[in-house]
């Protein structure tokens, strides 16, 4: 590794533990402004969000299965499928996309 790799992981460390250690530091009391609550809220699921959903896309071999699998995903637990019921239900859309890809194109 060179020299400024080490500079780099310094600066990620840091700024990822300021990220955490400064609102228990320096937020005292507890929050009562109710827009700030729901943003708060919410951005362990709009994290999550931004990193499944291109993985999702990219997972395949073509991004077209893997769109199919997302929306076959979303609407079963639109309809409220399990888990597992969900899961399955993707999968197949991707085996099934996929096969039939290469007579469609």
């Amino acid at each position: 590794m060179s020299h400024n790799t080490y500079i780099y992981i310094l600066i990620m460390a840091a700024v990822s533990f300021a990220i955490r250690a400064l609102p228990l530091t320096l937020i005292q009391r507890q929050i009562k402004n109710r827009f700030l609550q729901s943003f708060l809220y919410y951005v362990p699921y709009v994290t999550l969000s931004v990193m499944t959903f291109p993985a999702i896309l990219e997972a395949t071999q073509s991004p077209i299965a893997g769109a199919v699998a997302l929306a076959v995903g979303i609407c079963a637990a639109w309809l409220g499928a399990g888990l597992f019921k969900v899961a399955v239900g993707c999968c197949a859309a991707v085996l099934v996309v996929e096969w039939l890809l290469p007579f469609v194109m």
